[in-house]
Formats: structure tokens, C-alpha cells, sequence
């Protein structure tokens, strides 16, 4: 909680400095920046010798936290405009009809599940689909702003390198509250995959349901899902080293 929503958005805030003043592009680093990953950052960790089973545990307790404090973030770092132009019209009912709907039918699911076993069976033979459709989501939707990216080429320059700096800062918090805390090097690398994946797979829907003028935020968000990507790559040969047993 204070790595994510107390020293996080402070970083942020110190490198939307960095960016042009698009306001498509800076709605676009906030919306992704501003909420972390609350599932593959789990699939992440535990290729790090993590301690992801915690993380699973207190999953819940970001996802809420993130919901709530998204609008207010945005209103502090983007005044009351953005909050008009996008939350009241287009975010909200987007963010109810994408994101709340499939997880009460999640949750339905689940039941029908424990008391069904037929039902049960047929979950379990599709544990195996997110992985592979999530990529194809990315890379459908990378492949549709492809003209947009060009369009933005010049001014997406800064928003790519405010993803490289924010990984970098992402584990140097989570190095450092891990020692501040005391915590085990398997809970600090968790600590520091949290602080660095950002949750892409929500915002994405949200972003494509605003208007033209926002547009860029789009290409904002899938730029910043490739950036992580190749980062949490280079982030399972870097963690063991930058935390070790020995810290």
C-alpha cells in the first residue's frame, strides 16, 4: 500500500515533468502507470524464487484500492477536465460494462463450480486460455493503432522513456522498503514486481472507450505493456542479484 499508492504516484508525478503537454499522452501514462498488476506479476515472481503465494493473498487488497483511488489521482494530476471529458461520460460505464460485469460473472462462475463438478471440470480444462488469448488481445489491438503509433511517433518518444525510467525506480523502492521492513529476499522480489507491472489488461478497455481527441492514449498503454514485457524479462535476470539471500 504505501509502495503503490503513496511513493509510486509521487514518482509519477515527478516524471509526467517529462512528457509534452498532449493531454492524451499524459491521461494515458496515468491510467496505466497509476494502477498495478494484480494477476501475471504473480507468474513473474514466482519465476524469481518470489513469494508469490502472499501476493496471492493479499491480492484483493490492491484491486480495491486501485478502484477507488484511480479518479482522485487523475483529478489531482489532470484537474477537473479530464475528469469531465473522460470519467464522467465515457470511463465510468465503460469501466462497469468491461471490467465490474465480467467480475461478477467471474465470481458466479466460481460458485457454480464448487457445486457442480461437471461445471468444475469444464473451468479447469480452460485454465489454460488467458496466457495465450491475453497475447492476442496485445497484439490485436497493437496491430490496429499501428497507423496512430506512427502519427504519435514524436511525441511517444518520452512516454517510452518514462517506462524505462519507472522500471528502474519501480525496484529501487521496492529494494529499499524491503530493507526498511525487514522482509525475506523471496517477499522483496514480489514487492518490487508489484511496484514495476502495471495492470494493461484494465486499462486497455477503458482507454479504447474514449473519444477521437484521446485517442493516443490507446497506443500510450499497449507501448507501455511492450516496454514491461521485455523490462519483467530482464527483471528475472537482474532481481536475484539486485535482492539476494544475503541482504
Amino acid at each position: 500500500m504505501l509502495g503503490n499508492f503513496v511513493l509510486v504516484p509521487l514518482v509519477i508525478g515527478g516524471l509526467l515533468l517529462l512528457l509534452p503537454d498532449i493531454p492524451a499522452i499524459r491521461l494515458g501514462v496515468l491510467l496505466i502507470l497509476l494502477v498495478s498488476c494484480t494477476e501475471w506479476f504473480l507468474s513473474f515472481s514466482r519465476l524469481a524464487r518470489g513469494d508469490s503465494a502472499r501476493a496471492i493473498a493479499a491480492a484483493h487488497v490492491p484491486v480495491l484500492a486501485q478502484l477507488a483511488l484511480l479518479p482522485i489521482y487523475i483529478w489531482l494530476f489532470m484537474g477537473e477536465l479530464a475528469i469531465e471529458l473522460t470519467l464522467g461520460s465515457h470511463l465510468l460505464p465503460a469501466f462497469f460494462g468491461l471490467i465490474i460485469t465480467p467480475l461478477v460473472l467471474a465470481w458466479l462462475t466460481e460458485r457454480l463450480a464448487e457445486k457442480h463438478p461437471p461445471a468444475k471440470a469444464l473451468v479447469s480444462g480452460l485454465g489454460w486460455l488467458p496466457v495465450p488469448l491475453l497475447d492476442l488481445v496485445v497484439f490485436l489491438i497493437a496491430s490496429s493503432q499501428a497507423s496512430l503509433a506512427i502519427d504519435e511517433g514524436a511525441t511517444l518518444w518520452p512516454a517510452l522513456l518514462v517506462f524505462l525510467l519507472y522500471l528502474a525506480l519501480a525496484a529501487t523502492i521496492g529494494k529499499y522498503l524491503s530493507r526498511i521492513f525487514g522482509l525475506t529476499a523471496a517477499a522483496g522480489r514480489t514487492l518490487i514486481f508489484s511496484f514495476s507491472t502495471r495492470n494493461s489488461f484494465v486499462m486497455l478497455p477503458l482507454a479504447l472507450s474514449l473519444p477521437e481527441p484521446w485517442r493516443a492514449a490507446i497506443v500510450v498503454i499497449v507501448s507501455q505493456s511492450l516496454v514491461e514485457l521485455f523490462g519483467m524479462v530482464a527483471y528475472l535476470c537482474w532481481l536475484p542479484r539486485l535482492i539476494s539471500n544475503s541482504d
